[in-house]
């Protein structure tokens, strides 16, 4: 015997009219697992307010919360990675590089913009890990190189903001040199009196952290994010011993002073807008 009993017939719907969420309208914290409304996590710059988690963002997500109005003018966009050592490991090179144009929408690792921050000219590099992981290649050597000479240019200040898994492997020596490059062209821009500011987001490792991601006027960092140059476990594995809690974590590489401050995203842009005062005073 049934409890309840349809007092109409032909109310049920069909498996064709059923509807279906539209994705993107939920997100879930990739920490604890709360899920929210995609608005109210870009309304909170991309952190969970359960557990302060900060969510990975790209370059597009950092030029909108710095740039006043979100106005900037993106420059050396259309620069591409050519494939001069002809390398192929599970795919070709050229290939990958395609396919991964096509996926992310992006040229490379790094887009360069430039706008106002709080009513001044500020130029920004900006890495994208959806690419290739970030990877350092010859092209985002030479887009921050250009980066700097459109901030000499513009007498003002310039930013890396720096999500990488290293070099770009594919690439060999030529990833390599880039550091070299980067950190030659960052002594100009400091020759011109013009400050430097390195932001570390989660993961900055490998090459770039063993060069330019250090050398900033202002070394700050997002809260937990991973920085180092090896990572955990082949650290682990080299010396053979545990490691500290919270070891590469943007926490431990302050309170060992390789880092200035760290810095909620929130609060990135008032707190990049006060430093920079200091140095114009």
């Amino acid at each position: 015997m049934s409890w309840f009993k349809r007092s109409k017939e032909g109310i049920t719907t069909s498996t064709h009219d059923k509807k279906e969420t539209p994705e993107g309208l939920w997100k879930k914290c990739s920490n604890c697992k709360t899920i929210f409304g995609a608005d109210d996590l870009q309304d909170n710059f991309y952190v969970c307010d359960r557990c302060n988690h900060h969510e990975r963002i790209g370059s597009q997500e950092y030029f909108e919360i710095l740039f006043d109005d979100k106005k900037f003018k993106e420059f050396n966009a259309k620069l591409t990675s050519s494939d001069p050592l002809k390398f192929e490991d599970t795919k070709k090179y050229s290939d990958r590089i395609v396919s991964t144009q096509k996926k992310t929408g992006l040229k490379d690792a790094i887009r360069t913009a430039k706008g106002k921050l709080d009513g001044h000219d500020f130029v920004i590099a900006a890495m994208d890990f959806s690419f290739i992981g970030g990877s350092m290649g010859s092209v985002m050597g030479e887009k921050i190189a250009r980066a700097i000479d459109e901030s000499i240019k513009s007498k003002c200040p310039f930013m890396i903001i720096s999500k990488s898994g290293g070099a770009r492997m594919m690439e060999a020596g030529l990833s390599l040199m880039q550091m070299a490059k980067v950190s030659g062209k960052l002594g100009q821009l400091s020759e011109a009196g013009l400050p430097y500011i390195s932001f570390l987001t989660d993961p900055t490792t490998g090459g770039v952290t063993a060069s330019f991601a250090m050398l900033g006027d202002l070394n700050i960092a997002e809260p937990d994010a991973l920085i180092g140059f090896a990572g955990p476990r082949i650290v682990r594995e080299t010396i053979g011993r545990d490691l500290p809690d919270g070891f590469q974590r943007s926490e431990f590489v302050l309170e060992h002073g390789f880092l200035d401050y760290i810095v909620e995203r929130p609060q990135l842009k008032e707190t990049l807008a006060l430093s920079l005062e200091f140095f114009r005073s």
